[in-house]
């Protein structure tokens, strides 16, 4: 029992940590008018050409009008063009402006640099055991979120 706890305890530090350094290095400079969450939205979006923002959505996991909020904000600061697609009007593509590249561009550098970090204190041995290790904590994580959405999914269905 004590392991899972000091496991536990790991994982939560370690997520914070992430978060908070993560926000104290990206929202700076010229990008102190958006939040974390906003940029994770402009990394979601990418600089590959216009996406439906139903794409966006889906791969944040967030609705659409969690969504419309952010890109609000980000349309009115400058970092994401919203358009209407010419073939199918009901669809709103986004893409991003020189200024939403920019602050994807900060993000995957600050991302770069703490993994090159976090990697240097590990011989290749074990880099690969960590690999394989976050990568059964991440198929786990990602089958227990399928699971809320489906038990979601059925309560809604049983009301």
């Amino acid at each position: 029992m004590e392991l899972n706890k000091a496991l536990n305890t790991l994982l939560v530090k370690l997520f914070k940590d992430i978060m908070n350094i993560e926000e104290e290095v990206l929202i700076t400079g010229e990008f102190t008018d958006i939040t974390i969450n906003d940029m994770h939205v402009i990394e979601a979006i990418g600089t590959g050409g216009p996406k439906p923002s139903s794409v966006v959505a889906k791969k944040l996991s967030v609705t659409m009008g969690t969504l419309t909020k952010s890109i609000d904000r980000l349309t009115r600061n400058q970092y994401v063009l919203r358009e209407r697609s010419e073939e199918d009007k009901r669809l709103v593509l986004l893409s991003l402006t020189e200024k939403g590249m920019r602050a994807d561009a900060h993000h995957q550098k600050f991302h770069r640099e703490m993994i090159e970090a976090a990697m240097a204190q590990f011989d290749e041995q074990e880099s690969k055991i960590l690999l394989e290790s976050l990568g059964g904590l991440a198929n786990y994580f990602s089958e227990q979120k399928k699971n809320v959405i489906a038990d979601g999914r059925n309560s809604e269905a049983g009301a």
